[in-house]
């Protein structure tokens, strides 16, 4: 019988680039800042709490390597980030995963407070 899982499992399936990329917590809210209109840096900081300057910087890189971000530079103090095409392909699946987070959050932080309840402390 063959292998129903497919090729995702495959090292190099595209799946998992795709998987690699939205793994990462800061691309997917990057991603999600952008999908409304191009944004500055510091818009994206200020929008994206608990994000530091330099990992936004290395998120924003990383995705414009993939293809996902474009950086415009009109003069050397005013660079904007906007999606690319492509990027604009994951803004449906994006609301969707936060759809999903905002029906289930709630549901997944009480399990997790009940398995911290039944997980025996230790003793100093």
């Amino acid at each position: 019988m063959q292998n129903m899982a497919g090729p995702a499992f495959l090292a190099d399936c595209p799946t998992r680039l795709a998987v690699d990329i939205i793994a990462d917590k800061w691309a997917v809210l990057v991603l999600f800042g952008l999908s409304q209109q191009p944004r500055r840096h510091g818009e994206l900081v200020e929008l994206i709490g608990g994000i530091s300057r330099k990992v936004l910087t290395q998120t924003l890189r990383r995705l414009q390597q993939y293809g996902l971000v474009a950086r415009h530079a009109e003069a050397p103090r005013r660079v904007e980030y906007s999606l690319t095409d492509l990027g604009r392909t994951l803004v449906e699946p994006i609301e969707v995963l936060t759809t999903w987070a905002r029906d289930y959050g709630g549901a997944i932080l009480d399990f997790q407070e009940a398995a911290q309840a039944a997980t025996p402390r230790a003793t100093d």
